[in-house]
């Protein structure tokens, strides 16, 4: 396993993978802090695309992230994960739409579960999901990263949909 480290609006970014998929995404704070495993080996060179493809994200100029991927999860996880994928940017939706839309409609706890075990958040926007009451909810990288995230896509896209008290 590659890992490296990108500088961001929201702290330093460890993305980690092999030479073909990205498998990780880690913050720099939250509950979903980060670290590289001893074994891991150090190095930019797997990782320039998908560096070069956030960097215009947080530019506000790449609205879509085209790099392979390799997420790791359960069956239900990866169904989420992929669900998550579909959420355009700029816009928002609840755990109980996410859970409606894999068709299981009751399953909104176990969707947040899910979504909070993300191994790939922003490019799987897992931030774009919000709690039914327009509310932010919890975010692996801490809820100040979460409304980062949403302000910059509310600034940079022609049809936001955020909630209101992120300006």
């Amino acid at each position: 396993m590659y890992y490296s480290y990108l500088p961001t609006p929201i702290g330093d970014l460890l993305l980690a993978g092999d030479e073909e998929a990205l498998t990780l995404v880690g913050f720099p704070e939250g509950s979903m802090r980060k670290e590289p495993e001893q074994d891991w080996i150090y190095s930019d060179k797997p990782f320039v695309e998908v560096c070069k493809q956030l960097t215009e994200y947080f530019a506000g100029t790449r609205h879509h992230f085209d790099v392979p991927l390799k997420p790791h999860g359960t069956e239900f996880q990866l169904k989420v994960l992929d669900e998550l994928s579909k959420i355009p940017y700029g816009t928002t939706c609840s755990y109980a739409e996410i859970a409606e839309r894999i068709g299981q409609p009751k399953a909104m706890r176990a969707v947040g579960a899910a979504n909070g075990r993300n191994p790939i958040p922003v490019i799987i926007p897992c931030h774009r999901v919000i709690g039914s009451s327009g509310d932010l909810t919890g975010f692996g990288g801490g809820l100040a990263a979460k409304e980062a995230l949403l302000r910059l896509e509310m600034e940079h896209s022609r049809f936001p949909n955020v909630p209101e008290h992120v300006e």
